[in-house]
């Protein structure tokens, strides 16, 4: 994922060997902690585990670690509506992936209630979407959005439908670093704007051009986004504009900023999941064949030089071989990845007297900030997976047009808001 990501972002962790008898006892004493949808999936006790770094602490500036630091983790989501030629439901080329399984999520009782937050608006390019889009990932922040304060999570996802998000209470931590003077800001409108410094901050920090290059550069942009469409017809930003030119604008992305890369990398998924499902097919008959072909194919890996190179035929004429087949998988599993990364934006005050990198530092209206960014959760998404994907994805588009056939319904039309007035009046 460095290819693609670039090399100050990713960090690939060490390899360590642990005894079996401390990953026991470790399983144990984290299993009250642990969230109750993942309580059915054991622990992986095979005596290995990756060392990584702690992401909510500053990766570039370490000599800082005594300063508070904020870490905001944002899992953005697929980026772009498919275009591919293979899609059978139109809804699909309108509506976003994303917006789509909310309405699955809320029926299947996972969460209350439908997020407003749209991964086109984030990835737009355009500061009021994204201002938008950041405002409802901390309002529904689902297990999409996080803050941690010294490493600790203060706000966000606990796996808990009843918890009750308090912006009040993130603003309380957030202003005396946002507005260090005392008293400089105060009353009601107070954590109002210490929310709008924090997302202004954010929206800076996703579009701050990076002087890290990344190799995947080369075979980059496989689409340009202005031949894409841009807005999702779910989006609730400005409903009305949706279908006016001026909503269609965007300022785009700059090429070196962290969202770029991320949606560049996603846009490798050129057949979707509809056409990406025959190919598999063809794979797995090959296999069934010649099973000891598998390790040729290199659908385990490694992941080296060898299949990066691979990854950079964006051809999409299917000659009906085999090996057509695999590049597309992969390159698949490797967008795959991409849409469910989460980006780590670690924020600590500036203090004048250090001579930092002037792209290191950025400025809100009262303070400056030495911020670092890296991508958590870049494990390669499996091959067996692939079926299950194309089962979810058909799910998810049928009940979303049910949902939508529903609320169109001129029976149901008093039935779209929860909320209920009574009005009482006098006889």
């Amino acid at each position: 994922m460095k290819q693609f990501l670039g090399e100050n972002y990713v960090h690939h962790g060490e390899v360590v060997q642990l005894p079996l008898d401390f990953l026991k006892r470790l399983c144990l004493k984290v299993q009250s902690e642990r969230p109750e949808s993942r309580c059915e999936k054991e622990m992986d006790v095979s005596g290995y585990a990756m060392c990584l770094p702690n992401l909510t602490r500053l990766q570039t500036f370490p000599f800082l670690e005594c300063r508070p630091i904020f870490c905001i983790e944002i899992k953005p989501k697929c980026g772009f509506i498919p275009s591919s030629a293979h899609i059978t439901k139109e809804i699909k080329k309108k509506v976003c992936r994303f917006c789509m399984h909310q309405h699955l999520k809320v029926a299947k009782g996972k969460w209350k209630r439908i997020s407003k937050y749209c991964p086109l608006d984030l990835f737009s390019g355009n500061k009021p979407r994204m201002h938008f889009a950041l405002m409802n990932l901390l309002q529904e922040s689902q297990n999409n959005l996080k803050v941690f304060k010294n490493g600790e999570l203060i706000y966000g996802c606990r796996d808990d439908q009843e918890h009750f998000l308090d912006l009040n209470e993130l603003a309380h931590h957030l202003k005396p670093f946002f507005f260090p003077a005392s008293g400089l800001i105060s009353g009601p409108q107070c954590p109002k704007t210490v929310v709008k410094e924090l997302i202004h901050m954010l929206t800076s920090v996703l579009l701050n051009n990076s002087t890290d290059t990344a190799r995947a550069a080369n075979i980059m942009p496989i689409i340009p986004l202005s031949q894409g469409r841009n807005y999702c017809e779910a989006s609730h930003f400005c409903p009305h504009l949706l279908n006016s030119k001026h909503a269609t604008e965007t300022t785009g992305l700059p090429t070196g900023c962290i969202l770029y890369k991320t949606l560049q990398t996603q846009m490798l998924d050129m057949l979707d999941i509809e056409g990406l499902n025959p190919l598999y097919k063809r794979v797995e008959k090959y296999l069934a064949e010649f099973p000891e072909e598998r390790s040729t194919l290199l659908l385990d890996g490694p992941y080296d030089e060898t299949f990066f190179e691979k990854l950079k035929d964006l051809s999409l004429e299917d000659d009906g071989s085999v090996s057509y087949a695999v590049t597309k998988i992969q390159q698949y599993r490797v967008a795959m990845t991409a849409k469910d990364c989460s980006i780590m934006i670690a924020l600590s005050p500036a203090v004048q007297e250090q001579c930092l990198d002037p792209w290191s530092v950025i400025r809100s209206s009262q303070s400056s900030f030495i911020h670092s960014v890296s991508i958590l959760d870049l494990d390669l998404k499996p091959y067996e997976n692939i079926p299950h994907q194309y089962k979810r994805d058909s799910k998810i588009v049928n009940h979303y047009l049910k949902s939508i056939k529903v609320q169109e319904d001129p029976v149901n039309l008093y039935k779209k808001s929860e909320d209920c007035t009574l009005l009482l009046h006098k006889v």
